[in-house]
């Protein structure tokens, strides 16, 4: 059973930082695409960020480049997001999402597309007071 357990969320202030955390048991990171996402009150779930496990291929939208860092530990089967300068307007539940690469080769695929996922974390808060 794949499991993706989200952390490192929380309220911090507006221009903080924070690292969230995405560790994934029952799936191998050879090769699958983890994407983070997010959703605010009132909003559409929005694709932040993506990278391969694979070749470490990274992905950001432009509402959130210069100021979200998308890592790996293969090791560790965990994906982090990095997030600088917060702004009030981060508010939201972060969500992990991965899907097995080999899924992909015959479809049409945006890596910011929720249906492009399998398998979703719980999500983890995160509140940026101004």
């Amino acid at each position: 059973e794949v499991q993706l357990v989200e952390s490192g969320g929380g309220l911090v202030q507006a221009g903080g930082s924070l690292r969230l955390s995405c560790a994934a048991s029952g799936v191998t990171f050879d090769d699958v695409l983890i994407g983070w996402f997010r959703q605010a009150p009132g909003k559409e779930r929005e694709g932040v960020s993506c990278i391969r496990s694979s070749d470490g291929r990274i992905y950001y939208a432009d509402s959130v480049k210069g100021r979200f860092t998308i890592s790996r530990d293969n090791a560790k089967n965990t994906v982090y997001l990095q997030i600088f300068s917060l702004k009030a307007e981060d508010t939201a539940v972060y969500y992990c999402a991965v899907v097995a690469a080999w899924k992909l080769r015959r479809r049409n695929w945006v890596w910011s597309f929720s249906s492009t996922y399998d398998y979703w974390g719980q999500g983890t808060q995160v509140t940026v007071s101004s």
